[in-house]
């Protein structure tokens, strides 16, 4: 056994840290489905939200945030368009590229949702007290 091999408590750390998410997650889609979406579709929705600097986001950057596929963004964006989540707008610099921009629906319900998770996070951030983030309210 070398010197740096993992030891029962790192086990119990990554068990613990792997339950807990585990636990935001799961209650997060039980949230999302009370609302009537998906979980990636809030995800999609909160990314857009949450972009730094703009409005909106390319389909590549959402498909990076969601660690999803290209073609599997795409699909999404299309599904949250047909609900009045979303809408393409080509880019004012750039024509050939297509900006994904939040609708006022879409803002609102992942408003309520991104409300919902607060007291979880809350917790989150007790248990573990993670460096550089904020106190939460």
């Amino acid at each position: 056994m070398s010197d740096d091999a993992l030891t029962k408590q790192d086990f119990q750390r990554l068990s613990h840290f792997r339950y807990q998410l585990r636990c935001f997650l799961r209650q997060s889609d039980d949230i999302c489905r009370e609302h009537g979406l998906t979980p990636l579709q809030y995800q999609l929705l909160l990314h857009l939200l949450g972009f730094a600097g703009r409005e909106w986001a390319s389909i590549g950057e959402l498909a990076e945030r969601l660690q999803a596929k290209h073609h599997g963004t795409v699909a999404l964006v299309d599904r949250c368009e047909q609900l009045g989540l979303v809408e393409r707008r080509p880019s004012r610099g750039d024509r050939r590229r297509i900006e994904v921009h939040l609708l006022a629906r879409g803002a609102e319900l992942a408003s309520s949702i991104a409300e919902l998770h607060q007291p979880e996070l809350r917790h989150l951030q007790e248990e573990f007290r993670l460096p550089g983030w904020p106190e939460l309210p």
